[in-house]
């Protein structure tokens, strides 16, 4: 592709010198698993997000999955989740053995509609767990206000929004526990894969810690039966450098949408991401919806544009989830969102040079 939907070589390259160092260091220390580093990043990260803890694991699944069993959730309980979401949230709600409940977006901002959520609220239900899509906040003042109504935990999927607030307090903060990824591509990605649960509980902290480690706080005593869950001392490394720099590239994100709202404005059928009133977006996707969509992304491909769909078929139609029964037609606005939406390239590095090219392209195809 001339422009690329990300390039993670480019993505990395400002770091590499600040990489080959702490690389250096990660194999002159002789310590490579839970030292130092992931001690140190973790401090960090839970400064970032304003939290009193953050615990580093393997990835974001499973940061999902250890919120989930640091506050018992199992077999047979019901967890709210937006129906319109990659489907690692809801692979996290079925690997502890719950059952995910869908709840529909707002068709303006793609996240979880919070005036839908207390109808599906039943005896069965302990947690909600509303995903920052595309690098936008939920509204979580309206989310945490029913939690508090039904007495129920609030788990934050917050592996695209890292850096994004509601009401001036950022993402990753409000919920009892949440759970991040470091996936590559995302706005603070690792070399290789990575996540985090946040929390201000103490007790939540050291359950996740106990269980991501064999269940085991002390070497050789296992209080429960955990998992092997542990992020890797050189990713951490890695993270703690890109983290001082996140706050500047998420700005430069934010500039990127700014420039595609402008210029895009009134073209065609397209509609623009929308903000919630108090929310912010990190812009770790842009994401713009036509009916136009798959004849747009040839034609973008064509000349040598690239994009990408996120996502193109619901979790509820996955086949991987067949058996709860959900049909197409069952929930409308993630499936219009799915058949209609494109992620245009976007990146701290992208030139306006490319900007302008991407744009001209959609305005010729219109």
């Amino acid at each position: 592709m001339k422009i690329p939907f990300l390039n993670l070589k480019e993505l990395n390259k400002p770091f590499e010198q600040e990489f080959e160092q702490a690389y250096k260091d990660f194999i002159a220390s002789g310590w490579y698993i839970l030292g130092e580093k992931v001690k140190s990043f973790e401090n960090e990260y839970a400064d970032f997000n304003t939290t009193s803890h953050a615990i580093g694991v393997a990835n974001g699944l499973d940061a999902l999955i250890l919120s989930l069993k640091a506050l018992n959730i199992a077999v047979g309980d019901e967890v709210i989740v937006p129906s319109n979401t990659y489907i690692a949230s809801w692979l996290a709600i079925s690997y502890v053995g719950a059952i995910p409940i869908p709840v529909e977006p707002r068709i303006e901002t793609y996240n979880i509609n919070p005036e839908l959520i207390e109808a599906a609220i039943t005896p069965k239900t302990k947690a909600i767990m509303p995903v920052h899509l595309y690098g936008q906040i939920c509204e979580m003042e309206a989310i945490m206000k029913i939690a508090d109504k039904h007495k129920l935990f609030v788990i934050e999927d917050n592996a695209q929004s890292q850096g994004a607030t509601y009401k001036n307090k950022v993402s990753g903060s409000w919920g009892h526990c949440n759970g991040t990824s470091f996936y590559p591509g995302k706005n603070l990605g690792a070399l290789g894969d990575g996540g985090a649960v946040t929390t201000n509980d103490a007790k939540i902290a050291r359950n996740v810690s106990v269980i991501r480690n064999y269940g085991s706080e002390k070497k050789y005593y296992n209080e429960v039966k955990g998992i092997n869950s542990r992020l890797d001392e050189l990713q951490a490394a890695f993270l703690s450098i890109k983290l001082r720099k996140l706050g500047e590239d998420n700005k430069k994100r934010q500039e990127v949408a700014s420039y595609y709202n402008e210029h895009l404005d009134g073209v065609g059928d397209l509609v623009l991401p929308a903000l919630a009133d108090n929310a912010t977006s990190v812009f770790h996707l842009y994401v713009i919806r036509t009916h136009q969509r798959d004849a747009l992304q040839s034609y973008l491909t064509e000349h040598r544009i690239g994009t990408m769909i996120h996502y193109p078929i619901p979790p509820h139609l996955q086949k991987a989830y067949a058996e709860l029964g959900h049909k197409k037609g069952a929930f409308p606005v993630a499936e219009d969102i799915a058949e209609t939406c494109l992620s245009l390239p976007i990146s701290p590095y992208i030139s306006k040079e490319d900007l302008k090219q991407v744009i001209n392209h959609i305005k010729q195809f219109f």
